[in-house]
């Protein structure tokens, strides 16, 4: 009797190692796609900010030393 309590103990035992184990494959590939896909937002993000910035320092040159043209600039892009 007491052989046969170990064995069910062991295989209880050995059943939640095996899930655990097959959970924890499961939220590494989860966390992989999910840092993948967050490493391409975050990646999209800096490029637009990026663009964004030379955009900026572009019109403030044109600011600088022509008003009229960043007007004409300002005018074309706010679709006035």
């Amino acid at each position: 009797m007491a052989v046969t309590t170990v064995n069910l103990e062991e295989k209880k035992m050995m059943r939640s190692l095996v899930g655990f184990a097959a959970f924890a494959v499961v939220a590494m590939i989860v966390l992989k796609i999910l840092g993948s896909v967050f490493g391409v937002v975050l990646s999209l993000v800096g490029t637009i900010l990026y663009f964004a910035f030379w955009g900026f320092i572009i019109y403030l040159v044109l600011r600088v030393f022509s008003p009229s043209t960043a007007d004409k600039v300002k005018e074309t892009i706010s679709g006035k």
